[in-house]
């Protein structure tokens, strides 16, 4: 009876431990979204980009990628960004897509305008794309191949 006893405390307390685990990086990963207002951008292309990607302002995250689809008309791609309530952008904002290093994934950075009016839930930005440095790299070296030859 003692052994029973000890056991079910013993497995109550690993329970335990795992569920705080899971609070733990639930909180420190931020995988929710922040439950902020819904904004969209029209890009060219949109490689390298997934669903919860960052999206930042001056390098601070202020929301993350919902998704993405083609718009059958233009054949661009909209992505739909959740921004955080507190952020409160001017309406000629623009979104670029951006890498986040030599060897790090991309992501969406927005440039705030000088407009007096501000975004709201629903509206459309105007988004560029800037290569990436592989691109850029392999444009290059695709160039001076092509010169030798």
């Amino acid at each position: 009876m003692q052994k029973n006893l000890v056991e079910t405390i013993l497995g109550a307390v690993v329970l335990f431990v795992a569920g705080g685990f899971l609070m733990f990086f639930y909180k420190t990963t931020d995988i929710n979204p922040s439950g902020g207002y819904v904004i969209t951008a029209s890009f060219s292309q949109v490689d390298g980009l997934d669903a919860g990607t960052p999206v930042e302002v001056s390098g601070v995250k202020v929301g993350q990628v919902l998704d993405f689809k083609l718009d059958p008309q233009t054949y661009s791609a909209v992505v739909r960004l959740d921004i955080n309530d507190k952020i409160k952008l001017p309406e000629d904002t623009v979104a670029n897509i951006v890498s986040a290093g030599l060897l790090g994934g991309r992501y969406v950075s927005l440039l705030p305008g000088g407009d007096s009016k501000m975004l709201k839930p629903g509206d459309q930005i105007m988004g560029q794309y800037s290569p990436s440095l592989e691109e850029v790299i392999g444009k290059a070296i695709y160039g001076l191949t092509n010169k030798k030859k």
